[in-house]
């Protein structure tokens, strides 16, 4: 390694640490254990669950009864709507919408998150000559904003705030 690459290399390096930059550690929910209740979506609530098993020290559990808290996740949908259009009439362009919608309870029953959606949103530019490619990529698109819709669930349940029960109060 030449002396200039060297220091290319410290300043990125210095950079980094000087921008706050760091790794995301594990997340810390706040309940010790959670039920994954995914009837309406059961592909989504696997990946949630995918999410807090190996990214937080929360525990899954089997039952509702059994848990601190409760995630329902009541419904996600896929939209794909005509952004624009050629000349001729053909599309150009899609937007493709990706909604998610949850709630947390806790074992009482009461709201620690609200039913709240996530929506978000892509543009695709297609092309008719290409149908097997566009498709894919399309399907790319809904996987990517799954991914990233659970990364937004996963930030709003670190930030949800046990209501105090009565057996904790003095």
């Amino acid at each position: 390694m030449t002396m200039k690459q060297f220091a290319v290399l410290l300043i990125v390096a210095f950079s980094l640490a000087a921008c706050g930059f760091q790794l995301r550690g594990v997340a810390n929910l706040p309940f010790e254990s959670l039920y994954v209740d995914g009837r309406a979506n059961p592909a989504l609530a696997a990946e949630i669950g995918l999410a807090i098993r190996s990214g937080t020290q929360t525990r899954l559990t089997d039952k509702a009864a059994d848990a601190q808290a409760v995630l329902q996740v009541q419904g996600a949908s896929q939209e794909k709507r005509i952004l624009s259009l050629s000349g001729a009439g053909r599309v150009r362009e899609y937007e493709l919408i990706y909604r998610v919608s949850f709630r947390l309870q806790d074992r009482d029953g009461r709201d620690l998150i609200s039913r709240q959606p996530i929506e978000l949103r892509r543009d695709m530019t297609y092309d008719d000559t290409q149908i097997i490619a566009k498709e894919q990529e399309e399907a790319l698109l809904y996987r990517d904003m799954q991914n990233y819709a659970v990364s937004q669930l996963m930030r709003r349940l670190v930030a949800a705030k046990p209501q105090p029960t009565d057996e904790n109060q003095p």
